[in-house]
């Protein structure tokens, strides 16, 4: 018996560095592009490299700091607002489209949910040309809604995907339940329904947040004027026909790394939680 404790412990102890070692792996690229925005131009090309600066260079930090195409604030502003709305119009046309497809029988049900799952297949090169003529005969070319709108279109088939499962899982007792106590339909999908599914809307609402969050493709091309793109299109402020200034685009990294980071410090226990029990449940 005490054989076998030694052995177990062992184990866990050569597990533990195993898991270390691939932590450390994940995060070196981490932890090398915070490093790079502290160094000066000429360190970052110096052989061999320096896993430390020699001179902290804070520069990179400070040029997000001033107004002009740099300005960090403006592009963190402009990504705040795009990743928000297309989060709340993805969490609102899914909420009730998965529960109409898990709870009712109809025509071309099959059809839709095999659509939904294309959609995720398709590479968003094949989508710039059509939306682009889309948004600019709808007015919206260069607006704030046609990055938002074309970002939704992402979160929106896989909320629907996830949720769809979480809402068929539900017995149909809670929903008859609620009718005897004087809910209707659409009170006891409110009351009852939503709170139930309540984690599922979560991870669906922080996948469609990281997905319009970490967008590039969209905001380059449906928004030209340097003062509405996003975060990420911000980068390539950086990038020029003569060079790139390496520590500047790293530190712009840095700063659009942070809310995503933060999210899945806070929020690892419901998007664990969420996607297991979409999974297991029924």
């Amino acid at each position: 018996m005490d054989e076998d404790k030694k052995i177990s412990r062992k184990q866990n102890i050569g597990y533990c560095i195993v898991a270390l070692l691939l932590f450390a792996v994940l995060l070196f690229p981490l932890y090398w592009i915070f490093v790079t925005s502290l160094k000066t131009e000429q360190e970052i090309f110096q052989i061999p490299p320096t896993f430390w600066p020699h001179i902290l260079n804070d520069a990179s930090y400070k040029a997000q700091l001033q107004s002009g195409d740099f300005n960090m604030f403006r592009s963190f502003a402009n990504s705040l607002i795009i990743a928000i709305s297309s989060m709340l119009i993805a969490i609102v046309l899914a909420v009730p489209a998965s529960y109409g497809i898990a709870k009712y029988n109809f025509k071309g049900k099959k059809a839709i949910i095999l659509g939904f799952l294309v959609t995720q297949m398709l590479p968003v090169s094949v989508l710039l040309t059509p939306l682009f003529i889309m948004f600019k005969n709808m007015h919206l070319y260069n607006t704030f809604w046609s990055t938002i709108l074309a970002d939704a279109t992402i979160g929106i088939p896989f909320s629907v995907l996830i949720l769809k499962n979480y809402f068929a899982s539900i017995p149909r007792e809670l929903e008859e339940a609620a009718y005897i106590d004087g809910c209707n339909r659409f009170t006891a999908f409110i009351r009852v329904l939503i709170p139930i599914a309540k984690q599922g809307v979560i991870v669906c609402g922080i996948f469609s947040f990281l997905y319009a969050w970490g967008d590039l493709a969209y905001g380059m091309t449906f928004i030209i004027d340097q003062e509405k793109r996003p975060i990420t299109a911000g980068i390539f402020n950086f990038m020029g026909q003569y060079g790139t200034k390496w520590s500047y685009l790293t530190a712009f990294a840095v700063v659009t790394i942070i809310p995503v980071a933060l999210i899945f410090i806070f929020m690892q226990k419901y998007i664990i939680s969420g996607m297991t029990s979409g999974a297991v449940k029924g």
